[in-house]
């Protein structure tokens, strides 16, 4: 197992348990002590835990962001669902415009796009390459620094090229949501995720259920900005009652 594999399970514990010990976690994973020191070690230089005498506690308002490789290789197939049952809303005209946010589930909505005439704008290097290689839609890809770990660009210039767009849809992603917002762990990308909030024409949010119910430092934006939120069916009925209350159309991939 790969350290990001390990940190994930370490704050998933803490989530859980509000507290870890270095034995156990050893014990579990099958590594050395020292191992287990060292990760609890790097993830409080993070700021992501406590470290204290034999383990460590919950720091409850911080969370672990998965890197790219490590979402892409999570919920793959639950992510396809999602991906297929968006594109049933994709607009009717094919030269109408597409926006899509960085995430691994607006990568898996790309192949979907083949045949359409209209432009695709992504601030994701990954989006942009996969749609590139469709050989059918302009696509264009959003100035910026690139955030190491997720390939998005960030930043004054994306917010600004942003403002100076009006897709007519835009497919956001987000790592976590409940009925009143939709979260992330990194300001930069909340404030590029807010600006394509504010000028798309119709917005949708691709999230599978285990972010639900779960929140990160950055609010995006309102759940009531969003249309249409496409999940699969672990979404819980009590959470999809309250989206329903909140206008939100939750359709189940």
């Amino acid at each position: 197992m790969y350290a990001p594999q390990r940190h994930r399970q370490i704050l998933d514990a803490l989530e859980h348990d509000g507290r870890v010990a270095v034995s156990d976690l050893a014990e579990q994973f099958g590594v050395a002590t020292e191992t287990i020191r060292r990760d609890l070690d790097e993830l409080d230089r993070r700021g992501l835990l406590l470290r204290v005498h034999g383990g460590a506690v919950a720091r409850r308002t911080t969370v672990l962001e998965p890197d790219l490789d490590a979402r892409r290789s999570t919920n793959t197939a639950i992510k396809d669902r999602i991906a297929a049952a968006a594109a049933e809303l994709l607009p009717t005209d094919p030269a109408a415009a597409v926006q899509l946010d960085a995430g691994t589930t607006t990568l898996a909505l790309v192949p979907h796009l083949r045949g359409r005439t209209g432009s695709v704008v992504t601030h994701a290097l990954d989006v942009a390459q996969a749609a590139l290689a469709l050989d059918g839609p302009a696509v264009h890809l959003l100035p910026g620094r690139l955030r190491p770990g997720t390939g998005a660009a960030v930043g004054a210039a994306t917010v600004e090229a942003i403002h100076r767009l009006r897709p007519e849809l835009a497919v956001l992603a987000c790592n976590g949501f409940d009925a009143e917002a939709l979260y992330t762990p990194d300001p930069s990308e909340g404030a590029v995720k807010s600006a394509i909030v504010q000028r798309a024409a119709r917005r949708v949010l691709v999230a599978d259920s285990s972010k639900a119910s779960t929140t990160h430092l950055v609010a995006v934006a309102a759940m009531s900005d969003i249309d249409t939120l496409v999940t699969d069916d672990g979404l819980p009925p009590s959470m999809r009652s309250a989206l329903a209350d909140a206008g939100i159309d939750v359709v189940l991939a």
